[in-house]
C-alpha cells in the first residue's frame, strides 16, 4: 500500500522538475542564442516478489513478479539545433549559421557561447556589452612589409582600431594597357598646333611619393615620322608645373639616373601586337616576356637630403607582354584609350568602417580608399556539445564530458559560418512547449490522484475497527 504512495511522489517531484525546464525555457524564447531544455524520464528500482523460473519437464517457464517504485529523471538535455536568423543591419552583430560557438574570455577563463550581440568598446575591443568579455581571433600582423593572418597562434582580443591610421606608400609599379589608333597621322615637321594635337595621344594618372603627396604622371605618344608600327613615348611628372619634374625612363633593372632621357619608342606588329620598346640609350626589351620600363624623377615637393640632391621616386611603368592583348598596350585601328591605367600608391588613411564576411575575416575599410585584413574571429566545436555546462549569460563551459575546445577559422573541421548583421534567434518551439507543458501538467494530476487513492485505501483499512 505505502509503494503507491511514494510512487507517486516521485511522480510529482519529477514532472514539477520538467514543468521548470519548460517554463526556463518559455521564458528564454525571445533570447539571443538560447538553446532549449529537454527532461527524459525513466522509471526507477523495482522490488521482486518472485523470480523467473525456467521450464521443466512437467510446467512450463514463469516470469519474474516485480513492482515498481515509481520514476525519476534520466537526463536534462540541451537540444542545439539551428536557430532561426534575425537581420539588425548592425556590422558587429554575428550570427553562426550551423555548428560552432563564440570563443569569450574574462580574465584567463574562457566561455563559449551562441550570442552574437557583440559591440566595440572604448579602446576598440570587441566585447559582449551586457558583461565585457572579450570575443577572441586573430589579428593580422605586418612581417617584412607583409601583412599575415596566422591562424595556427593562439587566439586573442579582437581589437578594431576605430580611427587608426593607413601609412602612405608610394607608387612603385604603374600598369599601362592603352590603344593607340593606328590611324593616327604623321606629325610632319613645322605641322601646325592643331595637325599636332591630333598626331599625339596623350594620358595622365595620379602617382604618390613616400610621404603619400600625389603628383601627377602624363605619358605622351606621338608617331615616328615614316614609321607605321612606331610610337615615341614621352614620360612627364607634374607637368602641369612651371618646371616639370626632372624624369628619367631607361631599360634595366636599375633606376636611370637624372638626365639620362625621358623618353623610348614602343614597336608593334603589323597585327597591332606589342613587339617591344628601345630606351633613349639604344637598350632593347627582351624579344618576349614583360615589358618594363624604369621610371625616376626628381620629389619637388620634398625637402633635399644631406647631400643637398633632390630625393628621386621610382617605380615600373608597366607596358604589358609582347604579343599580349589582355592589359597590355596595342596598336588596332581603333579610338586610343586609357583602359586599365592603374598604380599601387596612396596617401595617408583613417580608418573610417570596417565589415566581417563569412569566414569571420574583419577587413577594415580607410579613407584613402585601401582595405586591410585587421584580423580574424576564432569559432570553437565539441566531440560532445550537449555535455558543456551552461554559466549564465548565454555562456557555456568546458565540462568533464563535453571534450576539449577545438579552436580554429570558420568553415573548417565542421563549423559554420559567421553572417554579419544577424543574431541567431532562441530555437524554442511555443506550440511544441505548450503541449509539453498540457502533458506535464496531466501528468502531474495523474500522480496526485495515485497519492488520493491511496489514502483513500487506507483510510478504509483504519475503518475496519470500530
Amino acid at each position: 500500500m505505502m509503494r503507491s504512495l511514494f510512487s507517486g511522489v516521485s511522480g510529482l517531484q519529477n514532472h514539477q522538475t520538467r514543468m521548470d525546464v519548460i517554463g526556463n525555457n518559455i521564458s528564454n524564447i525571445n533570447t539571443t542564442g538560447f538553446k532549449r531544455g529537454r527532461v527524459n524520464f525513466q522509471d526507477m528500482l523495482y522490488q521482486q516478489l518472485s523470480a523467473a523460473a525456467r521450464p521443466n519437464e512437467e510446467v512450463g517457464g514463469v516470469n519474474p513478479k516485480e513492482v515498481g517504485l515509481g520514476m525519476s529523471i534520466a537526463s536534462i538535455d540541451t537540444i542545439h539545433t539551428q536557430g532561426s536568423f534575425q537581420t539588425t543591419g548592425v556590422g558587429t552583430d554575428l550570427a553562426i549559421s550551423g555548428n560552432g560557438f563564440f570563443v569569450l574570455k574574462e580574465g584567463e577563463n574562457f566561455f563559449y557561447t551562441r550570442a552574437g550581440d557583440f559591440s566595440v568598446d572604448e579602446e576598440g575591443l570587441m566585447v559582449n556589452p551586457a558583461n565585457g568579455m572579450r570575443l577572441q581571433g586573430w589579428m593580422a600582423r605586418t612581417l617584412d612589409g607583409v601583412q599575415i593572418l596566422d591562424v595556427s597562434r593562439e587566439v586573442e582580443n579582437l581589437v578594431i582600431p576605430i580611427g587608426g591610421k593607413d601609412a602612405a606608400r608610394a607608387t612603385t609599379s604603374v600598369n599601362f594597357a592603352c590603344n593607340l589608333d593606328k590611324r593616327t597621322p604623321f606629325i610632319a615637321e613645322g605641322a601646325s598646333q592643331a595637325d599636332i594635337i591630333r598626331g599625339t595621344w596623350g594620358t595622365e594618372i595620379k602617382i604618390y611619393d613616400s610621404f603619400g603627396e600625389p603628383h601627377v604622371m602624363r605619358v605622351e605618344f606621338t608617331r615616328v615620322p615614316g614609321e607605321n608600327n612606331s610610337w615615341t613615348a614621352a614620360v612627364t611628372v607634374d607637368p602641369q608645373n612651371e618646371e616639370p619634374a626632372n624624369t628619367s625612363v631607361g631599360l634595366g633593372e636599375a633606376a636611370p639616373a637624372a638626365g639620362e632621357g625621358n623618353t623610348f619608342t614602343v614597336n608593334f606588329s603589323n597585327l597591332g601586337n606589342l613587339t617591344g620598346v628601345v630606351d633613349d640609350a639604344g637598350n632593347a626589351s627582351a624579344p618576349e616576356g614583360a615589358v618594363i620600363m624604369q621610371v625616376a624623377f626628381d620629389v619637388q615637393t620634398a625637402t633635399p637630403g644631406d647631400d643637398g640632391a633632390p630625393i628621386r621616386q621610382e617605380f615600373e611603368l608597366n607596358l604589358g607582354t609582347v604579343g599580349g592583348l589582355v592589359n597590355t598596350i596595342t596598336q588596332y585601328a581603333e579610338t586610343s584609350t586609357t583602359k586599365a591605367f592603374t598604380q599601387d600608391g596612396y596617401t595617408m588613411g583613417y580608418l573610417e568602417n570596417f565589415k566581417i564576411d563569412q569566414t569571420g575575416t574583419i577587413t577594415g575599410i580607410y579613407s584613402n580608399g585601401t582595405n586591410r585584413t585587421l584580423g580574424q574571429v576564432a569559432l570553437a566545436s565539441f566531440a560532445n556539445q550537449g555535455g558543456l555546462e551552461k554559466s549564465g549569460d548565454s555562456n557555456y563551459v568546458v565540462s568533464n564530458n563535453s571534450g576539449y575546445a577545438n579552436i580554429s577559422p570558420c568553415n573548417i573541421q565542421g563549423k559554420g559560418k559567421i553572417i554579419a548583421g544577424s543574431l541567431e534567434m532562441s530555437n524554442v518551439d511555443m506550440s511544441e512547449q505548450f503541449v509539453d507543458m498540457i502533458v506535464t501538467q496531466r501528468g502531474f494530476q495523474a500522480n496526485s490522484r495515485t497519492i488520493q487513492t491511496a489514502d483513500q485505501l487506507l483510510q478504509e483499512v483504519l475503518t475496519l475497527k470500530r
